[in-house]
């Protein structure tokens, strides 16, 4: 069975056989629902918990 993984940006469900997959330099693996997600984390550096849009808004961080 393939594995749903969740979106490192907006925290939404990323159905097996889409999304994007970014290996960073230090060997962490970050799954993207989408290039609009990649690129508000990695290119933007923006913060989830401050965008309407994300399942993250309005969440403290723990």
């Amino acid at each position: 069975m393939p594995k749903e993984y969740t979106c490192f940006f907006c925290g939404g469900k990323i159905k097996p056989g889409s999304g994007i997959m970014y290996v960073d330099k230090t060997g962490k693996v970050l799954f993207f629902c989408s290039s609009k997600c990649r690129k508000n984390a990695l290119k933007l550096k923006r913060d989830p918990r401050k965008l309407k849009w994300t399942l993250k808004y309005g969440k403290e961080q723990i």
